[in-house]
């Protein structure tokens, strides 16, 4: 049954008035009166029609670019790539550009869907999701609902690095997913065809699809070199995207295995850290340790010594994203297309020494 704004108001104890000043932000109303709509619209799911409330199903001119955290590099580049294939693809209702949106979640759950139900409250021309996503049974059933109700509304959902949402793919106009696992593996691989066998992991946060994927590539990897049980599991350590994280990751790493020979990193900015900690202790990188990262960041071929890692595409893809928002490129064979991922071998790796 559709909500109306009579029942926004019924659960807020205001009148559909009230209501109507709230959504519009054109007339000034007490803080708590706010709060209490706000919390009323979010609960009953209340949808705004809008600028297009004379045409229920229309889209308007704006997308959204959802992002983990725009200073990151990983995140900045899909958005700035997107943003610009977007505003160079089909143009607005006025023959004007589209209006691209870069909506920071800084990771939380609870922000992705709201900045979704916002969107969708704006009838969102297309939507596009970059970055792995929350393994949460919970959230991945909220998401799919979302995705649901975008699709209902008009609303292309795109997925930029991330895997199609269990139960939501027919919402889902496309998806392109990175080879993280594949990539993962044959990183793993060049350090064992190097010479290595003590080797630590500094893993992302495990609840996120990108993490589970590159780690399970890399301990594919070590499996099939006879590697594999319970030690490899003690030279994993997860944390945060971060140089930080990084860091204090590789000291417990040295505490855990002081002949570890090889440091794999979540990604290139962890990787920043694990050097620093390796210096830090007066081992030098790769003579003493190797170091590997993951996306190959712009910074990633400067780095003293520069730094092994997997490519991913980044630019590419958030412009191929971006095409597909706007309808400039055609969909996928099942929606869904696998972008590769490139080894790429420089300073920071080398033999074991002894």
């Amino acid at each position: 049954m559709t909500v109306t704004l009579a029942d926004v108001a019924a659960r807020a104890r205001v009148s559909p008035a009230t209501v109507s000043r709230v959504l519009n932000g054109n007339y000034p109303v007490a803080a708590s009166t706010r709060e209490r709509v706000l919390r009323a619209v979010e609960e009953l799911d209340y949808v705004l029609n809008g600028p297009a409330s004379s045409l229920a199903a229309a889209t308007s001119d704006l997308i959204g670019i959802l992002v983990n955290d725009i200073a990151d590099p990983f995140f900045g580049i899909m958005a700035g790539a997107a943003q610009s294939a977007i505003g160079e693809g089909a143009p607005g209702r006025a023959g004007g550009e589209k209006l691209a949106v870069v909506c920071n979640t800084g990771g939380s759950p609870e922000r992705e869907l709201r900045y979704l139900t916002l969107l969708q409250r704006q009838r969102a021309a297309a939507v596009v999701l970059t970055g792995g996503a929350l393994e949460d049974p919970a959230h991945t059933a909220a998401m799919a609902a979302r995705f649901a109700k975008l699709a209902d509304a008009g609303t292309r959902v795109v997925l930029c690095g991330r895997p199609p949402v269990e139960n939501g793919d027919a919402a889902i106009a496309a998806a392109l997913t990175f080879d993280n696992r594949g990539g993962g593996r044959r990183l793993t691989e060049h350090l064992l065809a190097l010479g290595h066998r003590r080797i630590g992991y500094v893993a992302g946060p495990a609840e996120r699809t990108t993490t589970r994927h590159r780690l399970e590539g890399h301990r594919e990897a070590m499996a099939a070199a006879g590697l594999a049980g319970p030690e490899l599991d003690g030279l994993t350590v997860h944390g945060s995207y971060d140089r930080r994280s990084g860091y204090d990751a590789t000291l417990e790493l040295l505490r855990r295995d002081p002949d570890l020979t090889a440091v794999v990193a979540a990604n290139d900015t962890v990787a920043l850290g694990a050097c620093a900690a390796l210096r830090d202790r007066g081992l030098r990188i790769p003579d003493d340790v190797s170091v590997a990262g993951f996306d190959d960041l712009p910074f990633s071929v400067d780095a003293v010594p520069a730094l092994t890692t997997v490519r991913l595409p980044l630019s590419e893809a958030g412009a191929r994203a971006g095409r597909l928002a706007v309808g400039a490129e055609a969909t996928p064979p099942g929606g869904i297309a696998t972008i590769p991922a490139e080894l790429m071998v420089r300073a920071s790796t080398g033999r074991p020494r002894g």
